[in-house]
């Protein structure tokens, strides 16, 4: 095991640590969303922001396991700090010569993947991480990594109002305006919780839903007894790939950025359409049967093939109805296997599901 150094400006850094006035404080439900969020992100069991003190690593928050610290000489965060513009990836622990033989690898909570974003302060100091960790042996994609960076500076920006309420209730002095402050405070965290929970169902590029909140639309549409008829559709854009390589990344983000607002016209009325990942998109028809549904899907095909993109673009559609006892996950792949009959007997058309 090698022991993690200490940065050369350590004690600047634990004085910018100790004005937090955080270090052995309560839990705080602000900072226990942004470690679920990004647990549920990254697709690990295990997340925690951490602290490093002069010799212990001290867990503000932390899932999946039961903890309040560690110590510093074992800790993977103290050698995240060490490079505060990057995040820190241990893909595989027991392939590391810094961790194979560290007590929480060999140990509980037997630790064979990290990912570390560094919390940095205001003026530029490494105080702790967010960090997101496994049992298992992960890769952590790009977008991942810039949503863990990103998680890590809301954790910051968490981290600077909670500074600054303790510092109304240190300095003033007259109720009224104790009380202002500490409202707009508390908006603010309002705010930005509200913001974060957008950004986790939100996809950046086509500002349509996510994956993840199809899903929760899905077993909404799904809901009730008796259950209701609904539908759902899986789009693919034809060729794809040849757009990317011939009309280069930007022109195939325009494409997919103009199919996202057609999507969202197209279904504004009843039901919700979301991005399902790559060029795949998905639709949820609620109170639908599946011949309305296909015809929705004829009209949303037609509607493609005439954006004015400058250059053909087509899609592939599988549609399926919902089935009293079916899982949502069983609708889906239903519906892809529609979507891969679509491309197979020729693309541009929509299949319907048995």
């Amino acid at each position: 095991m090698i022991k993690p150094d200490k940065p050369a400006n350590e004690a600047l850094r634990l004085e910018a640590l100790y004005r937090y006035r955080i270090l052995d404080s309560e839990r705080e439900k602000s900072f226990d969303d942004l470690v679920v969020i990004a647990k549920a992100v990254c697709g690990t069991s295990m997340a925690a922001v951490t602290l490093i003190d002069v010799e212990r690593q001290w867990f503000k928050s932390i899932q999946g396991i039961d903890a309040a610290e560690n110590l510093r000489s074992e800790s993977m965060c103290g050698h995240a700090i060490l490079q505060p513009q990057e995040i820190m990836v241990v893909e595989d622990a027991l392939q590391d010569i810094r961790f194979h033989d560290n007590p929480v690898v060999t140990g509980d909570p037997h630790i064979r993947f990290y990912a570390g974003a560094p919390l940095i302060s205001s003026d530029g100091l490494p105080l702790g991480t967010l960090c997101v960790f496994d049992a298992h042996p992960q890769h952590l994609a790009s977008d991942k990594a810039e949503a863990l960076a990103a998680l890590s500076r809301q954790v910051m920006l968490v981290m600077e109002l909670r500074r600054f309420a303790l510092d109304i209730q240190k300095h003033m002095l007259e109720r009224d305006d104790y009380e202002r402050l500490l409202s707009e405070y508390q908006d603010v965290l309002l705010a930005q919780n509200a913001d974060l929970a957008a950004q986790s169902r939100t996809d950046d590029l086509t500002g349509l839903p996510n994956r993840r909140a199809m899903a929760a639309a899905l077993e909404e549409a799904v809901a009730g007894n008796p259950p209701t008829a609904a539908c759902v559709a899986l789009l693919d854009i034809d060729h794809f790939k040849h757009i990317n390589d011939f009309q280069g990344h930007a022109t195939g983000d325009r494409v997919l950025a103009e199919l996202g607002a057609l999507l969202r016209s197209h279904f504004a009325g009843r039901g919700m359409a979301a991005r399902y990942g790559g060029e795949e998109f998905v639709a949820v028809m609620p109170g639908t049967d599946l011949r309305t549904a296909e015809l929705q899907c004829e009209f949303l095909r037609l509607a493609v093939a005439d954006l004015p993109l400058g250059f053909p673009v087509t899609i592939s559609i599988g549609v399926a109805q919902h089935r009293t006892g079916e899982s949502v996950d069983e609708t889906l792949a239903r519906a892809d296997k529609a979507l891969y009959r679509a491309k197979g007997n020729g693309r541009n058309r929509v299949e319907r599901a048995g």
